[in-house]
């Protein structure tokens, strides 16, 4: 036995995919050494941050440390970044050292494209819970003014681009200054560079998410290509608008460390993988989440239950490569998200064979938080 075999398992990452990943690895009876590389020991719940302006959520809600979630998967936490692969994928390089593995799995999620210019006058909510917290402390402080809410896109990658929690922030932070009783002291304005925003979500989604912009007195500014932020407005192609407040959601890329690396990479720069989420011409490498781009359709959301599929199957093909086989499980396709607002939820789901989308209501907003409570039993 080469001493190569002895090294671990590594699963770079520590949120949804990689914890996904070893929960899938265990459960297939996985007894090999696992390492997990992340900067910190705890998973940050993003989906959650949406609550934040509203006071719904905390900090202290939203972030799981996750010892005892290693200490049941009998996991070793690595704590740094990563920055670069070497030797086929065998020798991760980090800000800690080099670790070594037998097996790879790249589940380190996407980075934001920060190229355009006046980007730091803007607020990305989906940064972390420090951005979400700033818009908390922004809209505490203003007596009323302009809010401008948009995302922008990868043009080379269709389906990196994260516009659920935008609408979200909009519906919710609209709910909320009605609640509040401050509505008519704020404009919203709602911006995208496509004329259908979300078009990813289906037609029917995209049409009721307008139709309900409209009745709210939220107003739009479509189907124009982004110039510039300045500190307090918006400049695109077809005009500008005063903007007091901006939060942005910029379109997603690989992580920075892929230029370390001799992995092969899509036109958008994310990790090509194929339908069973091989990294193609290296041995024992996979990709899950929002570091792959993957064949299917161009709508395939960027999503953590999307990264759960593909960590599923990433898991079952790694373990069937161990045992000298080769695994050829692929992973369904499936948009599913809640657009929530504060104490109420429209359900979205897509799938290649169908689109269904609910109107607004109760029922779907408390569905989204219990299964924010069920997912998170898992690492607490």
């Amino acid at each position: 036995m080469t001493a190569a075999t002895h090294a671990p398992i590594v699963v770079l990452g520590t949120g949804f995919g990689a914890l996904s990943t070893v929960r899938a690895l265990r459960a297939g009876g996985c007894t090999d050494p696992i390492t997990m590389i992340g900067p910190r020991a705890e998973l940050h719940y993003l989906p959650g941050t949406i609550w934040i302006p509203s006071g719904l959520r905390t900090r202290a809600d939203l972030v799981v440390p996750l010892g005892n979630f290693f200490q049941r998967m009998n996991v070793q936490h690595h704590q740094a970044s990563v920055t670069g692969l070497s030797d086929d994928g065998r020798v991760v390089h980090t800000t800690a050292g080099d670790v070594a593995n037998h097996a790879l799995v790249i589940a380190s999620g996407a980075r934001f494209i920060r190229k355009l210019p006046g980007i730091e006058h803007a607020v990305v909510p989906c940064e972390g819970i420090d951005a979400a917290e700033r818009v908390r402390d922004r809209l505490r402080a203003m007596d009323g003014g302009t809010i401008a809410i948009g995302f922008g896109a990868n043009p080379h990658e269709p389906s990196a681009v994260r516009g659920g929690p935008m609408f979200e922030f909009l519906f919710g932070i609209e709910r909320q200054l009605r609640r509040e009783g401050r509505r008519e002291q704020f404009k919203l304005v709602f911006f995208n560079p496509s004329p259908k925003p979300g078009i990813r979500l289906g037609e029917k989604t995209v049409a009721q998410l307008l139709a309900r912009m409209q009745r709210q007195g939220i107003e739009t500014h479509l189907g124009h290509k982004m110039l510039r932020f300045e500190a307090d407005k918006v400049v695109t192609e077809g005009g500008e608008f005063a903007a007091d407040l901006i939060l942005f959601m910029p379109g997603l890329t690989g992580p920075a460390w892929l230029e370390h690396s001799a992995l092969p990479r899509s036109p958008g720069g994310m990790v090509a993988a194929d339908a069973q989420c091989r990294v193609a011409g290296f041995e024992r490498v996979y990709v899950v989440g929002d570091s792959g781009s993957f064949p299917g359709p161009d709508w395939m959301p960027k999503q953590a239950h999307m990264a759960d599929l593909q960590a599923e199957a990433a898991a079952h093909n790694l373990l069937a490569e161990l045992a000298g086989g080769r695994g050829e499980r692929g992973f369904k396709v499936e948009l599913v998200c809640i657009i929530d607002a504060i104490d109420q939820g429209t359900l979205v789901y897509r799938t290649e064979q169908q689109q269904i989308v609910l109107p607004p209501n109760r029922l779907m907003h408390w569905a989204k938080r219990s299964f924010e409570r069920r997912y998170l039993r898992h690492y607490q």
